[in-house]
């Protein structure tokens, strides 16, 4: 069986709570042989710590998800510097700008929107600052915001490698991202039958410059599709991305694991 990697799981969430241990086994009887574990906010990050320690097939990511950006203090970069120096931690984030629930979007102003956009900023900037000090490359969240993305995260290009996780955006996007030598990464959605453009993208993303994600508890492949996803369900998705890309299954998990090792190189 070919092992494969899950690059983006929320494995500290309370969904799994219950199971956490059950989830990771299934996921090492389906061949995903190594998940990481991603933080949302400081707490988040420790909590995903604690699971790399726990279970040897789980590694953490620390960082601060802009959607939460209002709640994070005016810095987090020296307890953010001190989470990333443990040897569990393969990656800063995920990061990066989302103007999806902007506060105009709910009644709030337009000065609203600017202040949030701006700490959001100086949060993404402050992370990579932070991957750029240790080491590390940057787990990327970007949604309705793919320019100001791409914008702030050029200048680090020579530093810091990013993976755009979750990616949806179009062809052309996509090779702006490896242009500047980051990365993609899909989950479920290219399974769904409303993805065509997903699909289009990534038939045309090049083998060794994306990876595999669930992304869970969220966007369960089919067909899992409206439950609880887990780490379990990238073979269900490298199924699919593998036809898409007509190459075996096999080349597609050895391809994108070994792209992940080099990417999270703490994971070898």
């Amino acid at each position: 069986m070919p092992h494969l990697i899950d690059t983006h799981a929320h494995l500290d969430f309370p969904d799994f709570a219950s199971d956490v241990e059950s989830v990771v086994e299934r996921a090492i009887a389906a061949g995903v042989e190594r998940m990481v574990s991603i933080g949302t906010d400081l707490e988040s990050s420790r909590r995903a710590i604690a699971l790399a320690e726990r279970f040897p097939a789980v590694f953490a990511a620390v960082g601060w998800h802009p959607g939460h950006a209002e709640e994070a203090p005016d810095s987090i970069r020296e307890p953010l510097l001190e989470l990333a120096r443990h040897p569990r931690v393969v990656a800063i984030g995920e990061c990066g700008i989302d103007y999806y629930r902007l506060p105009s979007k709910s009644g709030g102003s337009e000065a609203d929107d600017a202040r949030v956009k701006e700490k959001q900023k100086r949060l993404f900037i402050e992370q990579l600052e932070v991957a750029a000090e240790v080491g590390l490359n940057a787990v990327v969240h970007t949604r309705e915001s793919f320019e100001d993305t791409l914008s702030i995260l050029q200048p680090y290009a020579s530093r810091v490698r990013a993976v755009f996780h979750c990616f949806v955006g179009t062809p052309s996007e996509m090779q702006r991202v490896i242009a500047v030598g980051s990365f993609v990464s899909f989950t479920g959605i290219a399974t769904f039958k409303n993805a065509a453009t997903v699909r289009e993208t990534l038939a045309a993303t090049p083998l060794d410059r994306f990876m595999l994600e669930t992304d869970c508890p969220y966007l369960a492949p089919i067909p899992y599709r409206g439950k609880r996803c887990e780490p379990a369900y990238v073979r269900d998705l490298a199924s699919v991305v593998a036809g898409v890309h007509g190459c075996s299954v096999e080349t597609l998990a050895e391809t994108t694991t070994k792209t992940a090792c080099a990417f999270f190189h703490r994971l070898s």
